[in-house]
C-alpha cells in the first residue's frame, strides 16, 4: 500500500491514523456497504475518504431510487466514544492486532470490534458449536474437549449462545475463550449470559462487526458463524439437528478451507442427525481430544500464510477514469444481470467490456442497492 492509500504499510502490516478509522468505521456503516463492497471500493479510489465522498454518485449512476444514508462523521465519533466507555477497540483489516486467519476469508469485516484479552486472538484456535437444546452428554463431552483444547495450548471460540456454546466457554475461561457477538458490544445476547461474557473477558475476548446499540436479529446470527469458523483452524460441531444453525457454521468452514470435526451420535437423538450427517459427507468424527489435535497439529506447527493486508490496487490496472463506462455500455451490463447468479468472468466475457468498467457498473448496482453478492465470484440482480 503506498502512503496515499489508507493506513502506512510496514514491516508489521497497516497502521490506521485516528483519522483514518473513522473514515473506515463511516464506510463500513453506509447503506449497502458490506465487507466485499468495503474492499472494491478502497482499491477503486485509494482511501476511504473518497470513496466516502464518492457513494451518492456512485447510487445515482446505479439506478437509486432513494438518497444513500451515509454514516456521518458526528455518528461514528459517538460510536467511537462508545466504544472508549466501554473498554473496546476497533482493530481494522491489516493491522498487528486484527486476528491472521479471519483477514484471510473473502469477507472480512474491514473493522471488529475487540474487548478482553487481545492476546487471546493470536492463540491457535479452535471454534465449539451446537445444539442449544443441547443434552446432558453433549455438555459433558463439550465440557472435557474444551477444557483439554485449552490445556494444549489452543483458544476456545463459539458464539456465546445456550447450550454447547456456553458449556465450551466455561471449560476454557482459564486458557482463554473468544466470544463472537451476534449484536454490538454493548448488546449482549442471551442477556442472561452477561455475567459469563465477563467472566470471558479476563483471559479471553469478544468480538463483534456490529455496530454499538445493534441488537441482534435472525439474519444476524449466520453473519456472526462466517466470523467464528473465519476465526479458526477448524469447527467441531457437537450436537446439531438437521436445520441446525451450527450446520452453518460447518458450510462457512468448508467454504473458507477449515477442518470440520463432528462428534457423532445416537440414530435416534434428532439432535445428532445434522453431526451424524457431516460425518457421513466427510467431516472427522470426534470421540475424544486427540482426534482434534492430531488433525490441527501439523497445520499448527507448520508454516502459516502471511497475512493479507487490504489490497490496493495493483500497479498498471485501470485507474477510476479509465473504468468509466458509457452508458450504453452499463445499460448492456446490466441487461446482463438478472436474479439468477453469474460469474463475473461471466460477465466481463459477454459484455465485451474491460473488468475495469464490468467492476465500476457492479459497484453502481451495489451502492443503489440493487445488487447481491453470492461468493465464488457470483452476482445477481436484488
Amino acid at each position: 500500500m503506498s502512503e496515499e492509500r489508507d493506513g502506512n504499510a510496514g514491516r508489521n502490516g497497516v497502521h490506521l491514523t485516528d483519522e483514518q478509522r473513522i473514515d473506515w468505521l463511516r464506510l463500513i456503516r453506509s447503506e449497502n456497504v458490506g465487507p466485499r463492497t468495503f474492499r472494491a471500493l478502497v482499491n477503486h479510489y485509494g482511501g476511504a475518504r473518497p470513496a466516502l465522498e464518492a457513494l451518492p454518485s456512485l447510487a445515482r449512476r446505479g439506478g437509486a431510487s432513494a438518497k444513500l444514508k451515509i454514516f456521518s462523521r458526528e455518528q461514528a465519533e459517538r460510536e467511537v466514544a462508545a466504544a472508549q466507555k466501554l473498554g473496546a477497540a476497533f482493530v481494522a483489516l491489516g493491522e498487528p492486532d486484527y486476528p491472521s486467519r479471519l483477514q484471510m476469508i473473502d469477507d472480512a469485516p474491514p473493522l471488529i470490534a475487540v474487548r478482553g484479552c487481545v492476546a487471546a486472538l493470536a492463540l491457535p484456535i479452535i471454534a465449539i458449536v451446537g445444539s442449544r437444546n443441547a443434552s446432558g452428554a453433549g455438555i459433558k463431552f463439550t465440557q472435557r474437549i474444551a477444557r483439554e483444547l485449552g490445556e494444549a495450548g489452543f483458544a476456545v471460540v463459539s458464539g456465546l449462545a445456550r447450550g454447547i456454546d456456553a458449556a465450551a466457554h466455561r471449560a476454557s475461561l482459564d486458557a482463554g475463550t473468544i466470544a463472537v457477538l451476534a449484536g454490538g458490544q454493548d448488546r449482549i445476547y442471551p442477556p442472561e449470559h452477561s455475567d459469563l461474557l465477563e467472566a470471558i473477558l479476563r483471559a479471553g475476548a469478544a468480538v463483534s462487526e456490529m455496530p454499538f446499540g445493534w441488537e441482534p436479529r435472525g439474519r444476524d446470527f449466520p453473519r456472526r458463524n462466517r466470523l467464528i469458523s473465519g476465526l479458526s483452524l477448524g469447527v467441531i460441531i457437537v450436537e446439531a439437528a438437521k436445520r441446525s444453525g451450527s450446520l452453518i457454521t460447518a458450510r462457512f468452514a468448508v467454504e473458507q478451507g477449515r477442518e470440520v470435526f463432528a462428534v457423532p451420535g445416537s440414530p435416534l437423538d434428532p439432535r445428532a442427525e445434522g453431526t451424524n450427517d457431516l460425518i457421513k459427507q466427510g467431516a472427522t468424527p470426534v470421540t475424544e481430544t486427540a482426534d482434534i489435535i492430531s488433525v490441527l497439529q501439523p497445520i499448527v506447527e507448520g508454516k502459516e500464510l502471511p497475512a493479507r493486508e487490504p489490497e490496493a490496487a495493483p500497479a498498471g490496472s485501470e485507474s477510476i477514469d479509465e473504468a468509466e463506462p458509457a452508458p450504453d455500455e452499463r445499460a448492456r451490463i446490466v441487461a446482463l444481470l438478472g436474479p439468477a447468479p453469474l460469474l463475473i468472468d461471466d460477465l466481463v466475457r459477454m459484455s465485451g467490456s474491460s473488468p475495469g468498467v464490468v467492476r465500476m457498473v457492479l459497484l453502481e448496482l451495489e451502492i443503489a442497492g440493487r445488487l447481491e453478492r453470492h461468493g465464488g465470484g457470483l452476482v445477481s440482480l436484488a
